[in-house]
């Protein structure tokens, strides 16, 4: 009887150990959750933040910085929920009491965005890097948002269509100072070649904004670039005849308006 006794009470032991162990283990993979929810929001406002703070790079309607705050604010709350020790938690609902009064500030006083004729690129090429950073975060945001269904349809066309055009604009820069630079060494195809897709690019964007100055600024840059690209390779391959039409003459075609029949 006695040594029933034992087993039995051995056995309970054993169970009540296992069971310990096994709320142990529950708690600490809850900790572990909580830990890495809040880690993946603290991400989520900081790239939210970094992408707000370079918003005036550029030039965009209170509609899309809504959706920034939104998301911080959105962010800020899921932390507030995980966070345990109180100072901690005072400190976040302060944040998200300041982010939602911005939210009402820019609800109540909806303003419209620079028309995208009139955006300059940045001189500093830390602003232009920061400038391009910014655009492609703003993008993946918002087609997170759109997606889980937080955004208003206007309000995500407006979003990519304004990113698509801004990221445009800077590509072209880009190709033209690429096509620059392989000029100066002497690296004449290259060359042509940064050209033919900065033209391109131009096409695009005129599809979009038809009467932006923009593509006639761009248009004549390349012309000049081409030609003295043109100038510069005669004169080191003189023996070389050209049968092909003029590369200005096949730029002015492109560009040129549209004929009605």
């Amino acid at each position: 009887m006695t040594f029933t006794l034992v087993l039995i009470l051995l056995g309970a032991l054993f169970i009540l150990i296992i069971g310990i162990s096994v709320i142990q283990q529950q708690k600490e993979r809850a900790e572990a959750e909580r830990r890495t929810e809040l880690k993946r929001q603290r991400a989520i406002i900081d790239e939210t933040e970094t992408v707000l703070s370079n918003t005036g790079l550029a030039s965009f309607p209170s509609s899309i910085i809504l959706v920034l705050y939104k998301r911080i604010s959105e962010a800020l709350e899921v932390s507030i929920s995980h966070l345990e020790k109180q100072p901690q938690q005072a400190d976040y609902q302060r944040r998200l009491n300041d982010i939602q009064a911005q939210i009402t500030t820019l609800a109540s006083s909806q303003t419209q965005a620079l028309a995208i004729e009139n955006f300059r690129l940045p001189d500093n090429d830390k602003q232009i890097l920061e400038l391009v950073q910014m655009l492609k975060k703003l993008k993946a945001i918002v087609r997170a948002e759109n997606n889980k269904g937080k955004l208003d349809p206007q309000v995500f066309g407006e979003a990519e269509n304004r990113i698509d055009s801004y990221q445009l604009r800077i590509n072209v820069e880009s190709m033209l100072s690429r096509a620059r630079a392989a000029n100066s060494l002497k690296q004449f195809g290259s060359s042509k070649q940064m050209v033919s897709k900065a033209l391109s690019t131009l096409q695009a964007i005129k599809a979009k904004t038809p009467n932006d100055p923009f593509i006639t600024k761009k248009v004549d840059e390349a012309k000049e670039l081409l030609a003295e690209i043109n100038a510069q390779q005669k004169q080191l391959n003189p023996e070389i005849v050209t049968a092909q039409k003029d590369d200005g003459d096949d730029i002015d075609m492109l560009f040129q308006p549209k004929k009605k029949w």
